[in-house]
């Protein structure tokens, strides 16, 4: 399996050969380093370590110096499961950057989507609101009933969609393909969208 950690720059218009735009996504990607080694016996699964980016020394924990001793101040950390025959190609130290990926590859990207804040269930879930008419004064945005009488015994069932924090989840896009790489930048343009804000971590997984 191909991964990578890189940041999300902006979104473009790419031109093909053929002459159409599509929309797509700068992502700045790597390079990254593998700073552990997950194993079977005495981790209970196979995986490797990356990190990304940097930080002030002053930033990290002594915990999380002597574990990236001689790597670099790194800011992000994050596992990539792999199987045990994969896990063989990689050692600590390995720097992995874009041109790990070539165009044409169909890849998922993962990263955390925009925040909104607490918001209210029209935004949050797409209600219609209450009429503005009919005898109602102030119900254009309002949820409406959320139960009681007959329904779940006279009490608010669980799951009951009502206005509430809103956003900054995980989200992982499936069935993304890379147009452009360009290894001496560490870039990598992506057909679409991907969740989050300009300069967000993003997590890309390839075959």
């Amino acid at each position: 399996m191909k991964f990578i950690l890189g940041k999300k720059q902006n979104m473009i218009q790419y031109f093909t050969d053929e002459g159409s735009a599509i929309p797509a996504t700068l992502i700045s990607a790597g390079p990254i380093i593998i700073t552990a080694i997950k194993e079977k016996e005495k981790d209970g699964y196979t995986a490797v370590q990356a990190g990304y980016g940097e930080k002030k020394e002053n930033r990290l924990s002594k915990a999380v110096k002597g574990h990236l001793k001689d790597l670099g101040n790194l800011r992000n950390l994050k596992e990539f499961r792999l199987s045990p025959e994969e896990i063989l190609a990689y050692k600590k130290g390995d720097k992995i950057d874009a041109s790990v990926f070539s165009k044409g590859d169909v890849v998922e990207v993962a990263s955390t989507s925009k925040s909104k804040g607490f918001q209210g269930v029209v935004k949050r879930h797409g209600f219609a609101g209450g009429s503005r008419t009919h005898g109602q004064k102030h119900s254009e945005r309002e949820p409406g009933s959320i139960g009681g009488g007959a329904r779940a015994g006279g009490r608010v069932a669980k799951g009951i969609r009502m206005a509430g924090r809103m956003g900054g989840d995980r989200i992982t896009v499936k069935n993304l393909k890379i147009i452009e790489v360009d290894q001496t930048n560490n870039q990598i343009v992506v057909s679409g969208a991907i969740p989050g804000r300009r300069g967000t971590l993003v997590e890309i997984r390839g075959k």
